[in-house]
């Protein structure tokens, strides 16, 4: 089954505007498994669901080619039109069929999109279309909020977006539930014994109140409850807007605070 939670426009236009871009330290993790598990040259990386393709540039200066798949065509629509990316194709199509020829990828990657995937046809596909020392990197965030600093106050934000939480979980679907489990029943099942998990990366920057509205507004949760009552949905981001303002006395949603996301990844390489 292909699910489709990110296929508006709007959606798509907010997603591209305030979805965080994966870290470099995760970036460089991914690349150092890769050489160690099938060496240079990497010639081609394929990244599902690759949204509005914030991971598939990420790697476009380390690959000869980056094809970014997703099953959305606003999506796409968005991630072709960041300029300066002449090595990367995007593509509609999804994980389970891939439109590649038996052992021709270097790097299949999938940025906060794995729980989407059927797991024993993604990973049918994924043994089909690896070069031999091939490797797959599927990552994502351990939780849906970072934490959040900002002088003192940084443990009422955290429990502002505890509260929103809490109102988005019923909305949760059973694949993003598979992601906050961090992918361990996908984990368990890739076939190839060489395989590990990098678990515990911190990585600290800094956003604005604005772009977390932005960002909660951009999760499929959200998305759903607002199809349900968009107003009360809008009203729910003002909200939220509001009392962090008053939080931390200040007026102005372009007050920056900082912020910390952990990440883990899943590594795994096709045996040679």
């Amino acid at each position: 089954m292909t699910y489709r939670f990110f296929e508006g426009k709007d959606h798509a236009s907010v997603y591209q505007k305030y979805r965080f871009t994966p870290p470099d330290e995760l970036k460089n993790i991914i690349l150092q498994y890769l050489d160690k598990k099938k060496g240079k040259p990497h010639v081609l990386a394929v990244d599902l669901g690759c949204g509005t393709g914030q991971n598939s540039r990420l790697l476009a200066p380390h690959f000869q080619a980056v094809v970014g798949i997703d099953i959305s065509e606003s999506q796409l629509e968005e991630a072709k039109g960041v300029p300066g990316y002449p090595n990367i194709t995007y593509r509609k199509g999804s994980a389970e069929e891939l439109p590649f020829p038996d052992g021709s990828v270097d790097l299949l990657t999938a940025a906060s999109a794995a729980h989407w995937f059927d797991q024993s046809r993604f990973l049918a596909e994924a043994c089909r279309v690896l070069k031999p020392g091939g490797c797959v990197a599927l990552l994502d965030y351990t939780s849906i909020f970072p934490r959040l600093h900002y002088q003192d106050c940084g443990e009422r934000l955290d429990h502002i977006c505890e509260e929103v939480r809490q109102v988005l979980l019923p909305y949760t679907s059973n694949r993003v539930a598979v992601g906050s489990g961090k992918l361990e029943e996908l984990y368990s099942a890739i076939p190839f014994p060489d395989k590990e998990r990098v678990e515990g990366l911190q990585v600290n920057s800094s956003t604005s109140v604005r772009n977390l509205m932005g960002f909660i507004e951009s999760l499929s949760t959200f998305q759903d409850y607002k199809k349900k009552d968009p107003q009360t949905a809008e009203n729910l981001l003002l909200h939220t807007q509001n009392r962090f303002l008053e939080e931390m006395g200040v007026k102005s949603p372009d007050m920056e605070m900082k912020q910390e996301l952990e990440y883990f990844c899943v590594l795994a390489s096709k045996p040679l």
